[in-house]
């Protein structure tokens, strides 16, 4: 396959470096539609090259539904078309394991359950059997599917075709423990053989009572995120949150063009988080890395062929990662921290300010809320870090701690940079009062507690202070950092809210108690078990408005 723009025999992304420097998501979506398009990929064969040109692909004649995995392209492009593959050269579906489960809740996770997973070749008629004991799976829904193709961006890449399927569960019963399994045309988990591949999962409780949910950021696969999931697992969570940057299939992340992806690395992904994500809902936003330019104008088509979430956001097509949902006493609200970014500004400025409002309305309406104790808001980019990796993006600050501050958001969980790292209470970018290990802070008298959960699994980053200082830094009264300014400028700063920090790999386990006195434990878990840091956070009355 030549390229008629270089000659070269296997196409490459990059492009000048003074076009780099300034194309957003969408223009480079728009390039590499249209230089893979020119290269006659529709020419490849029928199974694969005549999808190329979209990305996209219903495989399966006996699918129930066929659905575009990604944003209507800009009118400035083609409009995408579903083409069905054809039946020929399909695999015995006896011979096809589903592989990949992962769970996320619906906007009511009281009655409404998300249960997606992958198969290696396209398959006949999938679906998921879900009932109330492990077998007598009685109840059978029809799956969605949604495939995906993605071209060799670069030369050591090839095209990969991808299958995900998914269902969507409602009209559940709050507190149920429901058991499932996820099968197709010469695999039913019904049957005897397949037993050991049911999971279970459980809806929200109707009424507040005590549970744990888990966090983290910057996931990837390796050793650590896998020991760090089997952690996870042990803490019983009702569900936990993935603050972006999700499996590094795009190891660069700096949303400039030369950035190439291998799909493959999410199959690993998915197959390594299976153990947990089967059985736990995995609420994922969208980190640098996730933005995957081939696919849609904002690059978030993967991610959006990938899981199914809550679709209660501002725009659920285009921004899958923006969302809310309300778990007993608690309201959770997602965010795409790449809309506001001063530090990487391919997506900056996407969604034209609607997330913003979106996010204002939503916690106007949590906090208006007799049921909701706690907001908890979580997205990539960190408001306050220390970090020689990214620390601060002055995006975060500007446009959304405002909000946090004037609806006191009550714990804000990021990523991006590959530490652990908590903050004291914060208000109007000063502490208000210092919380140590084992503290308790009032979000409404002190301000709010910044998290940095991004010890997932990645290579992990290191703080500008002696080693000495790692670990518990208390005793440290300030620290000398850095924060971006729009126009992607480093500004130097000295900061006083740093207040514990951890260069191992790690997660956060928050339990959360409902009652006359609403609490929410804050625990920070090393991969190997050891606590880290732990502090509560306990609100006290809050004026009428």
């Amino acid at each position: 396959m030549r390229d008629m723009d270089t000659g070269m025999d296997t196409p490459r992304v990059g492009i000048p470096d003074r076009l780099a420097r300034r194309m957003t998501m969408a223009e480079q979506h728009e390039y590499l539609r249209a230089r893979f398009t020119r290269r006659g990929l529709l020419r490849a064969g029928a199974a694969t090259g005549a999808l190329a040109g979209t990305g996209l692909l219903t495989t399966g004649a006996g699918a129930a539904v066929a659905r575009q995995a990604g944003p209507t392209p800009a009118p400035t492009a083609p409009a995408p078309t579903l083409i069905t593959a054809p039946a020929t050269g399909r695999v015995d579906g006896s011979l096809v394991a589903p592989f990949g489960r992962h769970l996320a809740f619906g906007a009511d996770p009281r009655t409404q359950m998300r249960i997606s997973w992958q198969v290696p070749f396209a398959v006949r008629r999938p679906f998921v059997r879900v009932g109330l004991k492990p077998w007598e799976l009685d109840r059978r829904i029809p799956a969605e599917v949604r495939a995906l193709h993605t071209p060799p961006l670069s030369k050591k890449l090839p095209a990969v075709d991808q299958v995900f399927l998914h269902a969507a569960l409602d009209g559940l019963v709050p507190g149920q423990t429901y058991y499932y399994g996820v099968g197709h045309d010469g695999f039913d988990p019904a049957d005897a053989r397949h037993l050991g591949t049911v999971g279970s999962f459980r809806t929200a409780p109707a009424h507040p009572e005590k549970f744990v949910f888990t966090a983290f950021g910057d996931q990837g696969v390796s050793y650590h995120a896998l020991a760090n999931d089997q952690l996870i697992l042990g803490q019983n969570p009702a569900f936990h949150l993935h603050a972006g940057d999700i499996c590094y299939a795009d190891d660069s992340g700096a949303g400039k063009p030369e950035d190439v992806y291998d799909a493959r690395v999410w199959d690993q992904f998915l197959a390594q988080t299976e153990s947990v994500a089967a059985r736990v809902p995995w609420m994922v936003t969208t980190g640098n890395h996730d933005m995957e330019a081939w696919y849609s104008p904002n690059g978030y088509g993967g991610q959006s062929a990938r899981w199914t979430l809550p679709d209660n956001g501002f725009d659920p097509w285009h921004s899958p990662g923006v969302y809310s949902f309300v778990h007993g006493n608690v309201g959770v609200v997602a965010l795409d921290a790449n809309d506001v970014s001063y530090e990487i500004t391919a997506n900056t400025g996407y969604s034209g300010g609607r997330q913003t409002r979106w996010l204002e309305r939503r916690l106007r309406e949590l906090r208006e809320r007799d049921d909701v104790d706690f907001i908890v808001v979580f997205f990539h980019h960190c408001a306050f870090s220390t970090t020689k990796g990214h620390a601060s993006d002055g995006g975060v600050r500007d446009v959304w701690v405002p909000l946090f501050e004037k609806y006191t958001v009550d714990l804000v969980v990021n990523g991006h940079n590959h530490v652990y790292e908590r903050t004291d209470a914060i208000r109007h970018r000063r502490v208000q009062r210092t919380v140590p290990l084992g503290g308790t802070t009032d979000p409404v008298r002190d301000g709010i507690v910044y998290v940095t959960a991004g010890g997932a699994g990645k290579s992990l980053y290191d703080f500008p202070v002696p080693d000495s200082y790692e670990g518990h830094v208390h005793d440290v009264e300030s620290v000398s950092s850095y924060y971006w300014r729009k126009g992607k400028e480093k500004v130097t700063e000295q900061v006083e809210w740093s207040r514990v920090r951890y260069t191992g790999y790690s997660f956060l386990a928050v339990e959360c108690e409902p009652g006359r006195r609403p609490r929410m434990r804050v625990t920070a878990l090393a991969e190997s078990g050891a606590r880290v840091d732990h502090f509560d956070i306990v609100r006290s009355e809050e004026p009428a408005r």
